[in-house]
């Protein structure tokens, strides 16, 4: 299952220079995760500031 970013993103970008796939990029409204290319490795979430990022 593949991490998602919520409404609480702020678009600081913190943590797409943290996926080691650069599976995250910049959306209409704020960052989005593709699950696809999502590995499920937490990096993302670890790194936001705050805790948009969800399994």
């Amino acid at each position: 299952m593949a991490y998602k970013i919520s409404d609480e993103c702020i678009s600081c970008g913190a943590c797409a220079s943290e996926c080691p796939v650069e599976a995250i990029s910049e959306g209409a409204s704020h960052f989005e995760i593709d699950a696809d290319a999502c590995i499920d490795c937490g990096s993302c979430a670890a790194t936001c500031p705050t805790g948009a990022i969800e399994a």
